[in-house]
């Protein structure tokens, strides 16, 4: 799967999937130990299809680069590519990529009565309330998070 630049930020650059390009890939269902090894004596090798796994809503779903670290202790890190998707109904303590004052930042949301909150999973950031002087709108809900390492 091939991306394509969309916009630039200081916390975020967008992309957009381009689903002109198929890539199956090579997929062992035998469940990979985490302790010690075992022999696989029979498994089988599949495909799969890593848009069909992740994109849910072809038409509403973007990706985005992390820059910074506001929510490492939600495994969100530096680098991380989000999958977001803007059809999803934003929902209490869900991710979300939100745009308040023109910039766009990813945080939990944090909904209660009247009220939003934008919370980092870093205790180095604090939480911004929302307020209706705030230019605001959560742009779409983060679905995955692919890691580097």
């Amino acid at each position: 799967m091939k991306l394509r630049r969309l916009h630039r930020t200081a916390i975020l650059e967008f992309y957009f999937p381009d689903y002109s390009s198929k890539l199956d890939l090579p997929f062992y269902d035998v469940g990979i130990s985490a302790g010690f090894p075992s022999p696989a004596d029979d498994f089988i090798e599949l495909t799969i299809d890593l848009n069909k796994e992740f994109i849910k809503n072809k038409d509403s779903t973007f990706f985005a680069k992390v820059k910074g670290h506001s929510m490492k202790d939600a495994g969100i890190y530096d680098g991380d590519l989000l999958i977001i998707d803007k059809s999803l109904e934003p929902q209490n303590n869900k991710i979300a990529i939100c745009q308040i004052d023109g910039e766009f930042t990813v945080k939990r949301i944090r909904i209660e009565k009247d009220i939003v909150w934008l919370i980092a999973e870093n205790e180095d950031y604090a939480p911004i309330r929302v307020s209706p002087e705030n230019e605001f709108m959560i742009w779409g809900i983060v679905t995955n998070a692919i890691k580097t390492f």
